[in-house]
C-alpha cells in the first residue's frame, strides 16, 4: 500500500498559483487598467467577463502539465514538437517577455517619479538591477517565501475599492449590460486588456515553478510517477 502524502497547512501549500496570480498583476497591466478607466470608465468592466475564465483554464492546463510532468513548458513541447516550431515559439516568448519586462520597467519607474520626485530614468535602471540581483543572487527556496510576502500587497485593492467611492451599482450595470464601441480607439483598448491580462509569459511561469517546487520539497514527485500525490 502506498503510503499517504504528508500534509501540509494550508498555508505551506500556498506557492505557484498565487505568486503567478499575483504577477499577472503587473505594472504594464495597472496602466493598461487604469488608462482604459480614465478613458471608458466602467464601460469596459464587461472584459472581466471574458478574461477571467480564458486565464483561469490557460493557468490550470500550465499548472497540471508541470505538476503532472515534473517539466516547464518548454520541455514538453520538445517531447511533441519539431525542434524548428520549439525554438520559434521559444522565440517569439523572448520577444514578448522583453517588451512586456520594458514595460513593466517604465511603468515602475513612472509610478516611482508620482511618488517621490527625481527622474524616472533612474528608477527604471534601479528596479532593473534589482530585479537581476535578486533572481541571480536568491536561491529559489528563499525567493518564493519572498514572493509569497510580497502578494499581501493586493490586499491593498479592496481599501482602494471602497475609499475611491466607486458607483457600485453602475459598475455592477455595465458588467451585465456592457456597452461595446467597435471604434478603432475602444477595439485597441479591448486587445490591450486582453494581451496584459493573459500574457504568454504567465504560461511558462505557472508550469516552471510547479516543477520547481517538485524539485523543492522532499516528498513530492510528479504525478506521472506518484500519482498518488
Amino acid at each position: 500500500m502506498p503510503k499517504d502524502p504528508i500534509r501540509r497547512p494550508w498555508w505551506a501549500q500556498l506557492g505557484p498559483g498565487l505568486i503567478t496570480g499575483a504577477a499577472d498583476d503587473d505594472p504594464s497591466g495597472i496602466a493598461t487598467y487604469s488608462q482604459a478607466g480614465a478613458q471608458y470608465g466602467y464601460t469596459v468592466g464587461w472584459t472581466i467577463l471574458v478574461t477571467f475564465p480564458l486565464m483561469v483554464g490557460i493557468q490550470l492546463a500550465s499548472a497540471r502539465i508541470g505538476r503532472i510532468t515534473g517539466k516547464g513548458l518548454t520541455e514538453n513541447f520538445a517531447k511533441l514538437c519539431p525542434r524548428w516550431l520549439v525554438m520559434a515559439l521559444v522565440g517569439l516568448l523572448v520577444v514578448a517577455n522583453v517588451i512586456n519586462l520594458g514595460a513593466d520597467l517604465s511603468a515602475m519607474g513612472d509610478a516611482m517619479s508620482l511618488a517621490v520626485g527625481g527622474p524616472p530614468g533612474v528608477y527604471i535602471v534601479a528596479f532593473a538591477l534589482l530585479s537581476l540581483l535578486l533572481q541571480v543572487l536568491l536561491p529559489y527556496e528563499r525567493y518564493v517565501r519572498l514572493l509569497k510576502w510580497l502578494t499581501l500587497s493586493l490586499l491593498a485593492y479592496v481599501g482602494v475599492g471602497f475609499a475611491a467611492q466607486a458607483d457600485w451599482a453602475l459598475a455592477l450595470r455595465s458588467l451585465v449590460l456592457p456597452a461595446m464601441h467597435w471604434d478603432r480607439e475602444s477595439t485597441t483598448m479591448v486587445v490591450a486588456i486582453l494581451g496584459t491580462t493573459i500574457s504568454p509569459y504567465l504560461f511558462f511561469w505557472q508550469a516552471g515553478q510547479e516543477a520547481e517546487e517538485i524539485r523543492r520539497i522532499d516528498a513530492d514527485r510528479p504525478l506521472a510517477v506518484a500519482p498518488e500525490q
